[in-house]
């Protein structure tokens, strides 16, 4: 009876974790790398995770494990969830390349939340290299960018040149020249410029927000 009692009570704080943080099952099972069945399972109290899946998710969640086997059923939240409901979930993408939708599967390297709302489209990036570092934008960190497709000269922008990787810059155009500026403490770091004649210069997004990776 003990045993049932414990699916139970986890099954009950998951679904409460996964509704205040506005995530599906599948989604949380997309996160986790694991079926969605077992997903299922755990939410309807047939099944109870491993103790490394509990701690995943308790990781995750910014819980303690106690906080997802105990009996949390007249508390609002559990102990150290903040209240998410206003925030919006969107995909940290690693590398965007030509020829592929921005959220295909490939690309999504985990997920992200964000207070930024307003109708737009969001998602997030992570830096490599150094070519921003002197604009605070370091290796590791997450840039939050708005899709669109036009930015003002000078903006940071996520820019894709000639169906390849894309690049972080500064945007400037003059006429049919484009030209993307770092900022760097990196010498080697130079300014692209490229001949809209010649080249294709597509901006996917304006860089709204960084989220520091921690020093």
């Amino acid at each position: 009876m003990e045993s049932y009692d414990t699916k139970k009570i986890f099954s009950e704080n998951l679904k409460r974790i996964l509704s205040k943080y506005g995530m599906t099952q599948s989604e949380l099972a997309e996160e986790m790398g694991v079926a969605y069945s077992s997903v299922s399972s755990w939410c309807t109290g047939e099944k109870m995770p491993r103790m490394d899946k509990i701690e995943w998710i308790a990781r995750r969640f910014n819980v303690l494990k106690f906080d997802l086997i105990e009996d949390k059923e007249k508390a609002e939240l559990p102990i150290g969830i903040i209240d998410l409901s206003h925030m919006k979930r969107i995909p940290i993408l690693g590398r965007i390349r030509a020829g592929m939708p921005i959220y295909a599967a490939e690309n999504v390297e985990g997920y992200t939340l964000t207070d930024l709302n307003g109708g737009a489209e969001y998602f997030g990036l992570r830096v490599t290299g150094d070519s921003m570092n002197a604009a605070r934008i370091h290796e590791g960190d997450i840039v939050i960018v708005r899709r669109q497709d036009i930015v003002e000269n000078g903006q940071i922008a996520v820019v894709l040149i000639d169906g390849q990787d894309a690049t972080l810059k500064r945007f400037n155009r003059d006429g049919n020249i484009v030209t993307l500026m770092p900022q760097s403490t990196n010498p080697k770091n130079k300014a692209l410029t490229y001949n809209l004649k010649n080249s294709s210069v597509k901006i996917l997004g304006l860089v709204v927000r960084v989220e520091f990776e921690p020093m």
